[in-house]
């Protein structure tokens, strides 16, 4: 590298400090001087090659599991974009026959929550994180659960919003109205057509709910009700009062099950409330995460 002058190197330092000066960030906005790229992968796991995203550089990794037939492109924009990449490593990653996950093709087993909890946990244990929290949506959340509680001394925190740990028959008759693809809203539907195609999105849909349905035979209807005790992380769980999908019982009885766990309800908040509440989910969980 070429010397430069006395005079030309205190010109040099002068207009950095002026960039940096134009560049400072408003109070609250200290991340925007850190790296803000989203950057993708694949990494073998147990015999598949899952898809995630990744962003920040923060010591406190955290990472987006999505709900169903969900990839982090489709189902954390606001929090990939938002979150403090100062303070968190922003993982997001696309389940086994979800997003670019594929192949394979998705299937619904019995135990294909313990099978993503498995997989989510392994793919950040290869990414080399040794610790970290948990962001789950929807199915997303089922999974966080039985992440948190088979694998405690792995997981930080966590937060969960749309999840539950049972199957009721109510539940299931909200599940059937959702089978029909065809009948989703255009908003609804457009991303997941866009990056499925119709086919493989109506189809994989039918085989969740009849996934999910049979559930509803375990005893009590249980996912993982008997393994909420042996969560032991600080745990929020987020429930929007207008959610359609998820009726307000599944929140409190998580909150009642899980030790010294948080309920926070969002009055206006649907079952997308991170999406469509992006700026104040954000704020919240940040606040519980540090």
């Amino acid at each position: 590298m070429a010397r430069l002058g006395g005079v030309r190197w205190r010109r040099l330092l002068l207009h950095l400090s002026q960039s940096v000066q134009c560049a400072a960030p408003r109070p609250g906005r200290v991340a925007a001087l850190y790296s803000t790229a989203v950057t993708s992968g694949k990494i073998e796991v147990n015999g598949v090659h899952l898809h995630y995203q990744q962003t920040g550089d923060g010591n406190h990794a955290v990472l987006l599991l999505p709900g169903m037939l969900g990839s982090g492109q489709t189902d954390f924009g606001p929090q990939l974009k938002s979150m403090n990449k100062h303070l968190f490593t922003v993982v997001a990653w696309d389940p086994r026959g979800y997003g670019k996950s594929i192949p394979p093709v998705r299937d619904f087993p019995p135990d294909f929550f313990e099978r993503d909890a498995k997989d989510a946990v392994d793919l950040m244990q290869a990414l080399k994180f040794q610790k970290f929290s948990l962001l789950g949506w929807s199915d997303g959340g089922i999974t966080a659960l039985i992440a948190a509680a088979k694998y405690p001394h792995l997981i930080h925190k966590m937060v969960v919003w749309g999840a539950n740990a049972s199957v009721t028959a109510e539940d299931v008759k909200l599940y059937s109205a959702i089978r029909d693809v065809s009948k989703w809203s255009e908003k609804a539907r457009k991303p997941m057509e866009e990056m499925y195609g119709y086919e493989y999105f109506s189809r994989t849909c039918e085989a969740w709910v009849d996934g999910i349905s049979q559930l509803m035979h375990n005893p009590n209807g249980s996912i993982c009700q008997t393994l909420l005790p042996y969560i032991k992380c600080p745990t929020l769980i987020i429930h929007g009062e207008k959610d359609p999908l998820v009726p307000r019982f599944h929140p409190e009885y998580l909150h009642k099950h899980i030790k010294e766990s948080q309920l926070h309800f969002m009055p206006e908040g649907k079952h997308n409330l991170h999406l469509r509440f992006a700026e104040e989910f954000n704020r919240l969980v940040e606040r519980f995460l540090l």
